[in-house]
């Protein structure tokens, strides 16, 4: 329970001092409720009596009235905190892990699955309000209540304690049990939870790719075997806890049995009182239903540390660091000096002793295959992650004396693949920045060339882009997101070849939007398509986290054995296609149409 209590008080966050304070009222709460059961036992003894004293009775009446009134008064306070403070404790969790999760580095955020996410700011957090609200003051009860009563127990008669104590030791092991196996169990089917909320997210994401293959269904290879996983373990889970569960509770019961067996006996003997033999039974009774409960409660306490962990799992995960001296950069060069750099869980470095400048205002181009390390230059750019030796700097400081938020201020980022939000279009652009004006979201929209389009739109800015943008064509997504670059209107402009994906009439207008934002910008642009960059004023070849070559593109061509040579032939001789088609073929042979190329696939 301290463990549970430890993430309880993180899970609590900013209300853990009256979470605390509720702890409090609820063990004075349940300290009057097991004096209450106690006090049972002297009005028995009273009214078993011959002749009844009327006057101690009333007393023992009055003091168990006190002792009720004493409890309800402290359990509204005690529901306070569970009422009033149970939504503010999950709107502040979630609020906690959203920062978290903000702050966390982007290597770090990569590896974990949106589902999985998913499952932690969602269920988690419902399960982790609960647990703070709720399940404490429950425990609470579950051992302050037996623990009382059986001091009482005790009191009155050392044997009968005895045979209680005996049965509550001899249940322990089967309750450690059941907490050692639900604490597994849970943990393991929160964890096919999130993955199969991770699979979910990505099933209805590649339906349309899905259908089109014929693997939508029940049966889908994307769903099928996470939902197997996620049963398995859920009916692993119940089935490991189910025999200690019902062993604790008999062994609970057989000592009570086993009391009033003794009671009776010693009664019979006479060396017990049948009067205190009865004011025992009813308190070794309450004695014993909590012990019983808390064998069945301790896999809802072990369901709730496991959502309990996965909250602090997150919460716990370090920003990347901040080193003293730091100030924002009052010019905008680029620097890479030396810099190495491997992904967490990899063995080969991504980036090896990479080393060059990209002068203020200028164009910078990175060309090269696959994997030769570009889209991580501008990842260690935007400081999504720090490299294990060299310096990134912009401006002459060095990106380590920044925050993460603090570095991206400065660099406005047009992917190829456009993220859209299922909002208004307005609300879409002004990510970028949430104060905008209306006429500063028009003016950012004009400049990229997306207003005419949207004002003919029946709700004009106000209209839904569907989600990840569904409702806009590639090319209207791009120049939205271009829109959000120029209303940012950073004097970093990082390009990962937003035109790839588009038909060559949208890839015109684009292109021509982007030729407007980066004026007087310092540009980085990852190229796959060399035609893109010729007038670059430097471009970088890539291969294998190296820089094997560097100059303009006429530089670069005069070197016809270098890569960047071979790449634009390729490139230029790929771009002759003609589509084969002819006569009747048999009907086992190729297919009747076929796309025949004149040159292999370019390197990029």
């Amino acid at each position: 329970m301290k463990r549970i209590l430890r993430l309880m008080l993180t899970a609590a966050g900013p209300y853990a001092r009256q979470f605390r304070a509720t702890l409090r009222v609820s063990l004075a709460a349940t300290i009057l409720q097991a004096a209450a059961y106690a006090s049972f036992i002297p009005l028995l003894a009273e009214l078993c009596r011959d002749p009844v004293r009327t006057g101690r009775v009333c007393l023992w009446l009055a003091v168990l009235a006190l002792l009720v009134t004493g409890e309800g008064a402290l359990r509204v306070r005690e529901m306070t905190f569970t009422y009033d403070h149970w939504h503010l404790v999950t709107r502040s969790t979630r609020l906690r892990l959203g920062a978290a999760l903000r702050a966390m580095p982007q290597q770090e955020l990569s590896r974990r699955a949106a589902g999985d996410l998913t499952q932690v700011v969602g269920n988690n957090a419902t399960m982790a309000a609960t647990a703070v609200s709720s399940l404490a003051a429950l425990f609470v009860q579950l051992v302050t209540v037996p623990a009382v009563l059986g001091v009482v127990v005790l009191a009155l008669d050392w044997r009968l304690g005895l045979v209680l104590v005996a049965g509550t030791l001899a249940a322990l092991p089967f309750v450690r049990q059941v907490q050692r196996r639900s604490s597994t169990g849970f943990r393991t089917v929160d964890e096919a939870d999130g993955e199969t909320a991770a699979r979910i997210v990505e099933y209805v994401q590649g339906l349309p790719v899905l259908k089109a293959t014929g693997r939508a269904g029940a049966d889908s290879p994307l769903l099928l075997p996470v939902l197997t996983r996620q049963h398995q373990a859920q009916a692993a889970s119940n089935r490991s806890a189910a025999l200690p569960v019902a062993g604790a509770q008999l062994l609970v019961q057989l000592a009570l049995v086993s009391l009033v067996a003794l009671g009776a006996a010693l009664t019979l003997d006479a060396r017990l009182t049948p009067a205190t033999l009865l004011a025992v039974t009813v308190a070794a009774a309450r004695f014993a239903e909590p012990l019983s409960l808390a064998a069945v409660m301790t896999k809802l306490f072990e369901l709730s540390e496991a959502a309990l962990a996965r909250i602090d799992d997150v919460l716990t995960v370090r920003p990347l660091p901040v080193a003293p001296g730091g100030h924002p950069p009052r010019a905008f060069d680029l620097h890479f000096d030396h810099v190495t750099f491997t992904y967490d869980g990899q063995d080969r470095p991504t980036l090896k002793d990479l080393d060059f400048t990209v002068p203020e205002h200028s164009l910078t181009a990175l060309v090269g295959t696959s994997g030769s390390g570009k889209t991580t230059i501008t990842r260690l750019l935007c400081r999504y992650a720090d490299p294990q030796h060299g310096t990134v700097r912009i401006g002459g400081t060095d990106l380590t004396a920044l925050a993460p938020d603090d570095v991206l201020r400065h660099i406005a980022v047009v992917f190829q693949d456009v993220h859209l939000f299922d909002d208004t279009i307005r609300a879409n652009i002004a990510l970028a920045r949430p104060d905008a004006t209306d006429a500063e979201i028009e003016a950012a929209a004009r400049a990229a060339g997306i207003h005419h389009f949207v004002s003919r739109l029946p709700d004009g800015y106000a209209t839904r882009v569907g989600e990840l943008g569904s409702a806009l064509s590639g090319g209207e997504r791009q120049r939205l997101s271009i829109a959000r670059a120029f209303l940012k209107d950073a004097p970093v402009i990082l390009l990962d070849e937003p035109t790839a994906a588009l038909d060559s009439e949208s890839e015109a207008v684009v292109q021509e939007a982007i030729a407007r934002l980066v004026a007087g910008k310092t540009v980085i642009v990852i190229a796959h398509r060399l035609t893109t960059i010729t007038g670059a004023d430097q471009i970088l070849v890539l291969d294998n986290g190296r820089i094997t070559q560097r100059g303009t593109h006429t530089e670069l061509l005069a070197e016809p054995d270098g890569r960047y040579a071979r790449m634009w032939a390729a490139q230029s001789a790929a771009r002759d296609w003609r589509i084969a088609g002819g006569g009747h073929l048999p009907e086992d042979g190729p297919s009747a149409v076929s796309v025949v190329r004149s040159a292999e696939e370019p390197l990029t």
